[in-house]
């Protein structure tokens, strides 16, 4: 059968296959998130990895369509994108404790990783939209209108390949069905231009291979890097709990992506494990002893630990929380002790969105912002305008209470949080969660803010608040920095405390082996590649010079 007639409707393809990439991308970010987390970095990480390998794809496909371009060319780049994406979940296996054998910044770390992973896949399906540019063009005079209804048709791919993955398929299927389905795809179209019989014959058996693809896959589905590392996927978080002991009592440990973000005892809720959660139970005492039905608005529910402390506690109270994740609330539920029957008033939706919308003027007591998961900080919810919106929740005497996370030695985010609040409420309060904080390279702050002078006196010795002299003198060390919803540099600002913290780039034991096993397979097979190149071209001059 002839090329033009294989070749059945670029357009077509390059939908496909740029719709690939789309989806490789978006799910790269939650492929890597039970690793390094998400923030700026690893999102500009990502972006910047597989533009760089579209563009090197691009100019290598260019180069092997002006020589090789064909049907049989098309197929077995294909054959090769299909390989490659399904080697991400190999190479992504098992690397979580995976760190370079030397000195390196962290987010040269995480771009390194981003690309060890994910480059090869980006190169190659980069590599398609030119040859298939140089299969279509049949005349000159229409050069100008194919290239452009590829290109075009690459871009609308792109566009849906990205809506049908965040709205769909991370969602429905999960970051490695997804992986699975996109490298089954790219088989069976690299099966369509590999065969020469008749279409009909060529659908069936395309049909058979893709089938024969799945099915195997599927068959591996719960050993080896098939397994899925999440007890629940959703579009916000890689969700995990394990039971762990701590002093002496069994403990369920939540984890959202990479981060322990709470810790619940089931058979007594009000057994506090994270000293920040004990820090908000001291602050509050006095009120607590004074109005027995607090009205309490929480900013993040996470394990719904403290929640659940002041309902057992305080059974008069009202308990608003705003929990973004639907998934974070059902675990909470099905795993964390959360009964079905809770006061627990929970709206699954931005905290923001709510406060703006949901929340009369002056309606709670205190606000509590446990939304900032170690260094993946929501930079919305930290600005003078949703501060602004937590002041207008509460009532004249209201406490604001978040913790949050920074190091001491560095403080550049401590810093401009506490100013931004100051902004909105005159009084604040920073306490540490360690002594020596000035000199921590990380260290767990509750700031306490209020409309109305802090009277702190009644904390115990180990959570009392830095005194306000030595407070003014360690905020005077940088310049004043208001985080606004214009400019809230917030990854910026906690990345030094990253860097000081990514410390042990080694490798050990198994760990180590499957790394360099994974490594020497990638590097072999790149190799393979040059060489083939090279053998190709000393052919084809060879043939050039006997003709």
């Amino acid at each position: 059968m002839r090329l033009h007639q294989r070749l059945w409707n670029p357009y077509l393809l390059v939908f496909l296959t740029s719709g690939s990439i789309m989806v490789i991308e978006l799910v790269a970010s939650r492929l890597i998130a039970p690793r390094v987390g998400v923030s700026l970095y690893t999102w500009t990480s990502v972006i910047g990895v597989i533009l760089a390998g579209i563009s090197l794809g691009n100019y290598i496909g260019g180069r092997l369509a002006d020589r090789y371009a064909s049907s049989r060319l098309l197929g077995i780049v294909l054959a090769l994108s299909a390989l490659a994406t399904l080697a991400i979940l190999w190479l992504n296996n098992d690397l979580h404790d995976f760190r370079l054998p030397l000195t390196a910044p962290f987010v040269v770390w995480i771009v390194l990783y981003i690309a060890a992973v994910f480059m090869l896949p980006a190169i190659l399906l980069g590599c398609i939209s030119p040859i298939v540019v140089k299969l279509s063009l049949t005349s000159l005079q229409r050069s100008g209108s194919t290239v452009g209804k590829i290109y075009a048709w690459s871009s609308v791919g792109s566009i849906a390949g990205t809506f049908i993955t965040g709205f769909i398929l991370i969602s429905k299927l999960g970051t490695k069905e997804t992986i699975l389905l996109v490298a089954s795809l790219l088989m069976a179209l690299a099966l369509w231009f590999l065969t020469d019989a008749p279409w009909r014959k060529a659908l069936l058996w395309a049909g058979a291979a893709f089938l024969l693809f799945a099915g195997a896959l599927l068959s591996l589905w719960r050993g080896g890097f098939f397994r899925s590392e999440c007890r629940l996927e959703t579009n916000y978080f890689c969700i995990n709990v394990y039971e762990r002991e701590i002093g002496g009592r069994p403990i369920r440990e939540l984890i959202l992506d990479r981060l322990v973000h709470s810790y619940s005892d089931l058979q007594d809720p009000t057994n506090l494990v994270y000293s920040y959660e004990r820090v908000y139970a001291a602050v509050i005492q006095p009120l607590m002893l004074r109005k027995p039905d607090l009205d309490v608005f929480f900013i993040g529910g996470g394990g719904y630990t403290f929640p659940r402390y002041l309902e057992a506690t305080l059974p008069e109270s009202r308990l608003v929380v705003a929990e973004i994740d639907p998934g974070v609330t059902q675990t909470a539920y099905d795993l964390l002790g959360l009964s079905r029957e809770t006061r627990v008033i929970t709206y699954n939706e931005d905290a923001r969105q709510t406060l703006m919308t949901r929340v009369e003027p002056a309606s709670f007591d205190v606000v509590f912002g446990d939304a900032f998961n170690d260094y993946s900080v929501p930079y919305h919810l930290t600005t003078l305008e949703f501060n602004q919106l937590v002041v207008r929740a509460l009532r004249e005497d209201g406490l604001y209470l978040a913790n949050i996370i920074d190091g001491g030695k560095r403080g550049h985010f401590l810093r401009a949080f506490v100013r931004t609040v100051r902004r909105a409420m005159p009084y604040v309060a920073v306490i540490p969660s360690m002594n020596g904080w000035q000199t921590s390279t990380r260290n767990t702050f509750v700031i306490v803010g209020s409309r109305q002078p802090l009277d702190l006196s009644y904390l115990p010795t180990e959570y009392q608040p830095v005194p306000e002299e030595e407070l003014e003198a360690y905020l005077a060390l940088e310049p004043p920095l208001i985080l606004t919803d214009d400019y809230v540099p917030v990854d910026n600002l906690l990345a030094p405390v990253v860097s000081d913290s990514a410390a042990g780039f080694v490798l050990e034991g198994e760990i180590a082996q499957r790394v360099r096993v994974r490594l020497i397979a990638v590097g072999a097979f790149l190799l393979l590649c040059v060489a083939g190149g090279i053998f190709w071209r000393v052919r084809r001059r060879r043939a050039q010079a006997v003709s």
